[in-house]
């Protein structure tokens, strides 16, 4: 199964690429292992979202940029509300970057 690397952006997936960079540099950990953790990673991110991630946002806010490139649209949005059944926040400034999950089978 092929992964996007887009959650290695993510806070969680900053703080794994830090660590693994110590342990590499400590030579704790190889230089290969640390590549194979990282490629766990994003299947694994991939997998939890698709299986278990079931509520629905719908998200309001004034489109500042868009752009499609090599599959990804990216989103950048001002004055954005984020809405589920519970509950409304408002960001800012947010960046959506959206993948098609049909180029994940290929």
């Amino acid at each position: 199964m092929a992964t996007f690397e887009l959650y290695r952006r993510s806070s969680i997936g900053m703080c794994l690429t830090e660590t693994l960079d110590e342990m590499v540099s400590n030579g704790t950990l190889s230089p290969e292992l640390a590549i194979q953790v990282l490629v766990q990673f994003d299947k694994s991110m991939t997998e939890a979202l698709e299986a278990q991630v079931k509520s629905k946002v719908s998200i309001k806010g004034h489109l500042h940029t868009y752009r499609f490139c090599d599959n990804v649209w990216t989103f950048i949005l001002q004055d954005a509300t984020f809405k589920n059944e519970e509950s409304a926040e408002t960001v800012g400034k947010v960046k959506i970057v959206a993948c098609d999950s049909k180029l994940l089978t290929q």
